[in-house]
């Protein structure tokens, strides 16, 4: 009896620990994770959810009001933007001002490209897989960790989780060099802006509906979450750019969103 009772409080022990370092673990450690067969691009889930989109500091730019209430479905994202590498195994060259690394994010593409990659790299997985680029409520909410109160993606170091003008030394650097946000993202702040689906409307945020909000009218597209050669208040979460959708900067580069199944 004695043995026995001596088993189950074991047992109970083994269990209540496992449960700890579960919920100890990092938020992006227990992410769910998928790998592009073709390029190798690793994709992180983000879980469905609501949050309060525009600045939550009090510190914003006049187009990153008002707040409000936003929910997005879940998604898979790219762990980090898209490499030179990755880049010119589907488009055959690499485009970037910045060349001499294949892990450095590629640059000096415009919305156009990021279109036409994503459209070809759907084209080379064969049917099995889609792309897209995300959109501008997808991106902040994956930025803030999940819709964190989060002035970087990560936290309120800029210098932790991205490379700008203080320390980018007036050039990219490789992907997932600096910390990741809370979902195990990486340059979400800094690097290279991100171009994502959404057309650039100063009052957009006035017309987003509340779930899945996607801006289709307006001049240009918006770009995300800063670059090298930005100060620190331009790679915060909520800063928003916009730029012609035929322009080619070297401050701007993609990230893709896998569209597939729930994990």
């Amino acid at each position: 009896m004695r043995r026995e009772f001596a088993r189950i409080v074991l047992t109970m022990l083994a269990v209540c620990l496992a449960a700890a370092q579960t919920l100890a673990a990092p938020a992006g450690a227990r992410q769910a994770a998928w790998t592009d067969p073709v390029t190798g691009m690793e994709f992180v889930w983000v879980p469905q959810g609501c949050y309060k989109m525009g600045d939550t500091f009090g510190a914003a730019e006049s187009d990153e009001k008002p707040v409000h209430e936003v929910c997005v479905d879940g998604f898979w994202l790219g762990k980090t933007p898209v490499t030179q590498a990755q880049w010119t195994q589907v488009m055959g060259a690499n485009p970037s001002k910045f060349k001499g690394g294949e892990k450095n994010p590629v640059d000096s593409i415009s919305w156009d490209d990021a279109k036409r990659y994503a459209a070809k790299l759907s084209t080379l997985s064969k049917g099995a897989e889609r792309y897209r680029l995300p959109t501008e409520a997808e991106w902040e909410y994956a930025c803030r960790s999940g819709g964190k109160h989060e002035m970087f993606a990560g936290g309120a170091d800029a210098g932790k989780v991205a490379w700008y003008n203080a320390n980018s030394e007036g050039a990219t650097h490789p992907v997932a060099a600096k910390e990741p946000n809370g979902l195990g993202l990486y340059d979400m702040s800094g690097n290279v802006f991100q171009w994502v689906e959404d057309m650039y409307e100063k009052e957009a945020y006035a017309r987003h509906g509340r779930n899945n909000p996607v801006q289709t009218t307006g001049w240009g597209r918006v770009a995300r979450g800063g670059w090298w050669g930005g100060e620190a208040n331009c790679v915060r979460c909520t800063f928003r750019c916009y730029q012609s959708d035929r322009c080619k900067p070297a401050s701007t580069g993609m990230r893709l969103v896998r569209l597939g199944q729930n994990p």
